[in-house]
């Protein structure tokens, strides 16, 4: 029934129902009689069922140490198997009494008469289940096989309990003989007791007779004429009067008419927790759950001589008390039930709904007190024996559909059976118990080991003693030692309250108390420990103690312990202890006075004549008095601090003393606390002092948890998803960080690479995870300070999903520990939404709760809400940045919850109005750890469905936004695998319609689709917008920017697609793909889970969050499987189309693309396109002869085929992709600056926009003329530039009419802008500028935005509009710091770099950061790979430190530089870094002293002249430098013609022709001098300097030099 049962219950059982099906007929059809103990008698069959092998099975998964996992398998064989028996004895007309452990009993209750009749039922019924059911095979090998017994005569029914709680119960001499007729039989055999075997018709069995035991074996029944057992069933029938008279149900008691009286009587046999699930109208199979608990098995053996109803009273009494002392700890008496020699009583702490902080010590002093109630009360008991175990185990139900019962399954239920028998006479309990419990280790005896029958490793046993004080006074409790390596993280406001105390104290000379309050994990001790180091650090004495629970139940044990460390007798040997006492109290304490102490320090002074008068009272005061009279002499000397940990253990007595203490000694008192309003009255004394600063401990901030992180990991960086992964589990809470950083370390599922080894190239695609790590990372935090240590990153393993980890025990018992301090309603709401994920959906979390309206589910989510449990999500949801004060613990939930009680009464009716309030839609967990404790309850059959669900629900929304006009990610994915639709992934979850656009249900305001009606308005009006915008098509770029112009002053939110429907893919990504791929994941759709992966990554790709699509691709790959080494041998796990391992290809080409594995990254690039049916050729004669064919190309368009709209679809897939692998080509290949590279670049952009004319679409030729335009720009080729620009222009008129279209206009305003700033137009490129940043901002594509930036600064950096460049700096940091982008970094390092060196001053970021990063960096592949940037980056350093004389530095960067200038092209990064280059060239010639350069040999100026010719030469489309690079030529040719005179005087190395290019440059308004930053001089440009193609006609320049004072 938990996790097997083929049949589920009617959601519409009534109550009646639900508890019959919970109990035997026996109680739903008595008669209530006399009050209990009730004592009943009756004449019927016992068939007794014993799955043998099931404790030997549970052994077996106990050894794998896989616990949940194990558990799931037992509950589910064990309910697997016994469902069927249970049907087939109902079908029978048997009664379950009761399912104890692997036994089952069940009743036939008939007239004397009728026995014999009745007794050949119940064997047919034993042969047939041992036929059908004998042997049951597990796939683990451990055969379960059964024993049946049979007993037939006298039965006795009790019933004992009080109003609130009954119990029945089954006694007598023939429930005896069935156990041992269980006993006797054999695997596969049927034993009947003697009594049965002398009742029943003994020549209609064939039997085996055994003597010595008095019972009968039964082997078969004799089936002859004239008997007939169909017609013996029926008459038996007519004995039965409770059988079934439907069909529909196996059971009568199913059927009952509603009955309250009936009801009230069925509740009182079921425990409390059961109850308040099914008045909930909890699905049964949502009751079952895995969880750790604590398990009391009490067995009491009786004397022989009692009779029966004096037997009933004593079980009446023992089960009333034993019931009452459970109850009180948090626990339930589950079962009561009888054996040979008594009866046991098994008992449950940390049941669903009843988990407390410390039950295991609860159970241990139940225990106790039970073990000596049943020896001192119960005269006629012979032997109590009681054990305790902790483990989990499954709670739920088992059994089939009309007779289950809610029970416990697991190895420590087998273990706690079996030390009851193996340690007689005592309470013992197991060693998890023994260390969970926290009790001090003499309240326990360590017992012999015993072989278990069935258990192989019952680990160490132990003897509770019960509550002992020990002898000795209590021993110092170190607190945590302070971590050198690791400071204290955001603790100066906490630090800061003991530095105002410490003032106030030594200035004041009063006594001063810092009280911290927080909650468990939050850093207590680790900030005393802070506050120790600091204290001892100024030489002040440190008094430190921490308690435990148990003290506070010793008087005066806290003093007594400090005063202990304070007279330094603590740790000395007992002999020795009051010889050091009284060297500590001679001068201090008179002599006569120091048997005062004997008691408290257990010392032997001789008792004086004054003390020997004093009583009690005086004596106590008289301690009091010489202790005050010692720390107010201490204090003179040095000052003295008392650290007290987990204060709120301390007793009453000491808290008195210190309330004293500190209103008359100067004296430092720093305690922590847990949130809790139970505190004594001498502790709220103290805590309202106003020489006492109650401090709430904050917890951390995000940054400082992932560095703790770090520090724990012993890493530098940890990935993405790891981050996501403690965020979430941990909300700021550094203990449950600390826990789960071990746990994954012990779990050996994470890699660490050393960060300084140099980045390589991979060849496969599984070795990347590394370098995807290292292309993102960009904090760098050093574990360490050392600096000969490695430096170290962190990976997750491939094939680890994170999502389902399980959270260690300790932490889960936390969490569940919270959860059960809910309401049944809260919790099953928490449960169903910890399926769903971190985030959730209402109306998906209403779909999930089945009978659960609107109004209720609202209600509860506010409850919820407002005791912190759950949160409502803004807009942009980041965890916050700066601590909050909030505690998250049990404490606070009930003192919320009770807070909200007392507000209920005055404003129900003001709720009811605030409920029906529009909310935001989407909740996130707000509790740490919650929602995965809460996810790890459920049994993995009924979380695989809860999962379907999910998928199910969310596989329609798993598409663009409206504003993008909804469809795949992946362009028309859903119509490209039809060759696997047939299969059972594929068809249950990616059946869409045509568009997302076409949805009619709003499931959430982020994801909202477009209803048919409005795609219709939409539509209409975009005709119409269409019919007057395509009247008159731009021919030219003036009249494309004037219309640009019109439609962005025009702009408004009621008629602009700009405004109206901004995009939400980002939220459809976080909200329905990501959490839909692991939905799939979890429940074994492999093949659909693959088909939203690409999905995924295409979205993050979209978004430029490259690690993402990294993160998710990986997956992808695991689902596949390892590769080959043999394309013929090449096998996937998950059947996919070749479309789809086609677009799996072309993604991770992209991916490695961005992260710089440019080999890689061509590679799957060709194989997809192969895959595609589109061949890429290897050759340079390949390369020719496809030129010549796609030149001679004739396009046929898509929209004038005649095939059918599917396959024109399938078509445009292939086709969308075969132009993003050709574009990813071209890209690829210009960043190689061979020849033969740029054969294959031409190609691939030829093909390319031969491809893009097949579609009917303008926005994709227009960005695909956009593209050629750019790769013609780059390599040098300018009038294909600027014809493709042109043609983009022309191609651009219904742009305006799809996101998609925008997205191309923004890209054709971007590269115009560029053009504009190549040429050197920088007014118009600004202005365009600005212009296409308005356009991106509304189509949030960050990698778009980043680049409209860099165009935008490099012009206003022209422009010398320096202030703009700042502003224009801030928006891309602001921009480019949340993705990590190194790239993008790179690019806006070498931005800041330029303004610091010509900027007046002016800085976005400091010089040493823009070194830190470049440092680090360098040697990635993502960098390497980028030559033109990199050759700025490094020319640039070389005349920062050229600047500083600094020769040694800039050799190193100048000589990377020079590595570089041969890699780059004509774009304007090649162009700009060859500039920076040259000027490093002339800065060289003119400026560095000769000899100083170890490395880089001396260049000639002709020889230089040689690098000035290649600029003009290859940086054609690039004219804006030309004015610039001639006066740079024309120096280094004057100063060959005149080595003789130097120019050190008049130049500074930073005042190159870059500044006098700006006085008098045609781009610049003022024909003024620009005195730079660094310069000092001012120059006045007298020659004009002309360009001739042949260098040696150039001409003189002369230049007059003036001395500015």
């Amino acid at each position: 029934m938990a996790t097997g049962d083929r049949v589920r219950a009617p959601l519409l059982w009534p109550v009646e129902a639900r508890l019959a099906a919970l109990l035997p007929d026996l109680l739903v059809f008595r008669k209530p009689r006399a009050p209990e103990p009730e004592l009943a008698t009756a004449q019927g069959v016992l068939l007794g069922v014993h799955v043998t092998g099931f404790t030997a099975l549970m052994d077996r998964f106990s050894l794998t140490c896989k616990s949940e996992d194990d558990l799931d398998k037992l509950a589910h064989i064990f309910s697997y198997y016994i469902s069927d028996i249970i049907e087939h004895v109902l079908c029978f007309g048997g009664d379950i009494l009761n399912i104890t452990g692997n036994v089952l009993l069940a009743l036939w209750t008939v007239e004397q008469n009728q026995l014999s009749d009745i007794i050949t039922l119940v064997a047919k019924c034993s042969l047939e289940i041992q036929e059908k059911f004998g042997v049951y095979h597990t796939r683990e090998g451990q055969d379960l096989q059964l024993k049946i017994g049979l007993s037939a005569g006298r039965i006795s029914q009790v019933i004992v309990g009080d109003e609130q709680r009954q119990y029945l119960l089954v006694i007598g001499r023939d429930v005896d003989d069935v156990q041992l007729a269980q006993r006797l039989a054999q695997a596969n055999e049927i034993v009947l007791s003697w009594n049965c075997w002398t009742l029943c018709e003994q020549y209609m069995f064939e039997v085996e007779i055994m003597k010595e035991d008095e019972a009968v074996k039964l082997r078969d029944m004799r089936i002859t004429d004239p008997f007939d057992f169909d017609e013996h069933f029926d008459k038996c029938l007519n004995y039965l009067p409770l059988y079934r008279t439907s069909a529909n149900t196996l059971r009568t008691a199913l059927e009952l008419d509603p009955d309250s009286a009936l009801e009230q009587t069925l509740r009182k046999h079921i425990m409390k927790n059961l109850l308040k699930k099914i008045d909930e109208g909890q699905p049964t199979e949502y009751i079952s759950e895995f969880r750790t608990v604590t398990m009391v098995l009490v067995s009491l053996e009786f004397h022989k001589t009692g009779w029966m109803l004096h037997l009933c009273h004593l079980i009446q009494e023992a089960a009333l008390y034993i019931s009452t002392v459970i109850e009180k700890g948090g626990g339930q008496l589950s079962q009561i039930f009888m054996f040979e020699k008594g009866c046991m009583f098994l008992c449950v702490f940390g049941l669903p709904g009843d988990k407390k902080p410390d039950e295991c010590a609860h159970a241990l002093e139940s225990s106790v007190s039970i073990f000596n109630f049943c020896w001192e009360n119960l005269t006629e008991t012979k032997l109590v024996s009681i054990s305790i175990t902790n483990g989990p185990v499954f709670c739920g139900v088992v059994g089939a559909v009309a007779r289950h019962e809610f029970t416990v399954i697991g190895p420590k239920v087998s273990l706690v059976a079996r030390m009851i028998t193996a340690y007689p006479g005592l309470v013992s309990c197991d060693e998890v118990t023994y260390l969970r419990s926290m009790l001090p280790a003499y309240n326990f005896k360590k017992l012999p080991e015993k072989m278990m029958k069935n258990i192989s490793n019952p680990g160490k046993t132990y003897e509770y003693l019960g509550h002992r004080r020990c002898i000795m006074f209590g021993k110092r409790h170190l607190i945590r030692v302070r971590n050198k390596n690791h400071p204290l993280l955001d603790r100066e406001k906490e630090l800061e309250a003991f530095q105002m105390a410490q003032q106030g104290c030594l200035h004041q000379k009063k006594g001063q108390a810092v009280l911290y309050e927080g909650g468990k994990g939050y850093g207590k001790s680790q900030l005393l420990a802070e506050i120790n180091l600091l204290a001892q650090k100024e030489e002040h004495r440190v008094l430190s103690l921490k308690l435990k629970e148990a003290d506070s139940k010793q008087h005066f044990y806290a003093i007594q312990t400090l005063m202990a460390i304070f007279f330094e007798i603590d740790t000395c040997p007992a002999f020795y202890r009051q010889e050091c006492l009284h060297k500590q109290l001679c001068g201090k304490v008179e002599e006569p006075l120091h048997c005062l102490f004997n008691d408290l320090f257990f010392v032997k002074f001789p008792l004086s004549f004054e003390v020997s008068h004093m009583d009690d009272l005086t004596r106590q005061k008289k301690i009091k008095e010489c202790f005050f009279q010692v720390l107010q002499e201490a204090v003179r000397e040095t000052p003295l601090i008392f650290l007290i940990d987990e204060a709120q253990h301390m007793d009453a007595a000491s808290w008195e003393f210190l309330g004293t203490l500190l209103s008359s000694v100067p004296i430092i008192m720093v305690m922590t606390l847990m949130p809790t309003s139970t505190l004594c009255g001498a502790a709220q004394h103290v805590l309202q002092s106003p020489q006492a600063m109650l401090k709430p401990i904050s917890k951390l901030a995000a940054n400082s948890l992932l560095k703790m992180a770090c520090w724990e990991l012993g890493a530098v960086s940890i990935p993405q998803e790891l981050q996501i992964y403690l965020l979430r589990r941990c909300l700021g809470n550094p203990l449950y960080c600390k826990v789960l950083c071990r746990d994954l370390l012990s779990k050996d599922i994470l890699l660490f690479h050393d960060l300084q080894k140099g980045e390589e190239e991979n060849s496969k695609w599984e070795t990347l995870s590394a370098n995807a790590m290292k292309s993102t990372m960009y904090s760098i935090s050093p574990v360490i300070s050392e600096e000969d240590q490695k430096l170290y990153v962190c990976t997750v393993k491939d094939e680890v999903n994170l999502d389902t980890v399980l959270l260690p025990p300790s932490l889960k018992e936390i969490a569940v520990n919270q959860l059960d301090q809910l309401s049944p309603e809260e919790q099953l709401l928490v449960k169903c939404a910890a399926v769903i994920g971190h985030s959730f959906h209402i109306d998906l979390l209403q779909h999930l709760l089945p009978g659960w309206d609107k109004h209720k589910l609202l209600k509860v989510l506010r409850a919820l809400v407002d005791i912190h449990v759950l949160r409502w999500c803004n807009e942009s949801q980041e965890l916050p940045a700066e601590p909050i004060s909030m505690t998250f613990s049990v404490e606070i939930i009930e003192k919320n919850k009770e807070g909200k009680k007392k507000s209920d009464a005055g404003s129900s009716l003001r709720q009811k109005k605030e409920l029906f309030l529009p909310q935001p839609e989407v909740l996130e967990f707000e509790v740490p750890l919650l929602r995965e404790a809460a996810w790890e309850l459920w049994p993995k059959a009924q979380q695989r469905a809860l999962h379907l669900e999910c998928a199910c629900f969310l596989r329609d929304l798993a598409c663009r936004c409206g504003s993008c006009q909804g469809g795949d990610f992946v362009p028309f994915h859903r119509f490209a695998i039809c060759s696997v639709k047939s299969s059972r992934g594929t068809s249950r979850f990616c059946s869409y319609k045509d568009t997302g656009s076409v949805l009619t249900q709003v499931i959430t305001d982020r994801l909202q689709l477009p209803s048919p009606q409005d795609s219709f308005q939409f539509q209409t009006k975009l005709s119409r917008s269409r019919e007057a915008f395509t009247s008159a098509p731009c021919r030219s770029e003036e009249e494309f920017l004037d219309r640009v112009s019109r439609k962005l002053a025009q702009a408004s939110p009621e008629n602009d697609l700009l405004t109206t429907k901004p995009c939400h893919c980002e939220e459809i990504l976080k909200l329905v793909l990501s959490p839909l791929t692991q939905h799939c994941l979890v429940i074994g759709e492999n093949t659909c889970a693959f088909y939203y992966l690409l999905e995924a990554a295409t979205a993050s790709l979209d978004l430029s969050d490259n690690y993402m699509a990294f993160f998710y691709l990986r997956k992808a790959s695991s689902l596949l499987g390892q590769p080959s080494a043999f394309s013929f041998l090449k096998k996937h796990k998950v059947k996919i189309c070749q479309f789809e391992e086609a677009t799996f290809c072309r993604l991770r080409s992209e991916v490695c693309f961005n992260m710089g594995q440019i080999t890689l990254a061509k590679k799957l690039a060709r194989q997809a396109l192969r895959l595609l049916k589109k061949n890429f050729p290897w050759t340079w004669f390949g390369v020719l002869f496809q030129t010549f064919l796609e030149k001679y190309w004739h396009p046929c368009s898509l929209s004038q085929s005649a095939d059918n709209p599917s396959e024109k679809k399938k078509k445009l897939a292939v086709l969308q992709q075969q132009v993003q692998c050709l574009s990813l080509l071209w890209q690829l290949y210009n960043l190689e600056a061979t020849a033969s590279s740029r054969r294959f670049a031409c190609l691939a952009t030829l093909m390319q926009k031969n491809s893009a004319k097949e579609f009917a679409n303008e926005a994709q030729v227009v960005s695909t003329y956009v593209a050629l335009s750019q790769f013609s720009q780059n390599v040098g080729d300018r009038e294909k530039w600027l014809h493709c620009e042109q043609m983009a222009i022309q191609k651009s008129s219904l742009c305006w009419f799809s996101r998609e279209g925008l997205l191309a206009t923004a890209q054709l305003m971007q590269t115009l802008a560029y053009t504009k700033l190549c040429l050197g137009h920088l007014d118009v490129s600004i202005k365009l500028g600005f212009q296409a940043h308005e356009i991106c901002g509304h189509l949030r594509k960050p990698a778009l935005e980043n680049l409209v930036l860099s165009v935008l600064f490099r012009s206003a950096f022209l422009k010398k509009k320096f202030d703009l460049c700042v502003h224009v700096l801030d928006s891309q940091w602001a921009l480019i710091s949340q993705g990590h982008d190194i790239l993008g970094l790179a690019c806006f390092y070498s931005a800041c770099l330029d303004l610091l060196l010509y900027g007046k001053g002016l800085l976005c970021r400091p010089f040493g950061e823009c070194l830190h990063f470049i440092q680090y960096y360098e040697h990635s592949c993502v960098l390497t790979s980028q030559s033109n940037v990199m050759l700025g980056v490094h020319s640039s350093l070389a005349m920062w430190f050229a600047q500083d004389s600094q020769w040694d530095l800039f050799e190193y960067h100048f000589s990377k530089a020079r590595q570089l200038v041969k890699r780059t092209n004509a774009s304007l990064f090649g162009s700009h870094g060859f500039v920076r280059f040259l000027e490093c060239h002339v800065l060289m010639i003119q400026k560095v002293p000769g000899g100083v350069f170890m490395h880089i040999p001396p260049e000639t100026p002709s020889q230089v002249l040689k690098y000035f010719k290649e600029f003009f030469s290859r940086c054609v489309t690039c004219p804006v430098y030309h004015r610039w690079v001639s006066e740079l030529k024309a120096s280094v040719m004057r100063y060959g013609k005149r080595q003789v005179m130097s120019l050190t005087n008049i130049i500074r190395p930073l005042d190159t022709c870059l500044t006098r290019i700006w006085i008098e440059g045609e781009f610049l308004e003022e024909n003024k001098s620009f005195d730079g930053n660094l310069a000092i001089q001012r120059f006045d440009r007298v020659t004009d300097v002309k360009e001739n193609r042949d260098e040696e006609e150039i001409q003189e320049c002369n230049i007059k030099t003036k001395k500015i004072i």
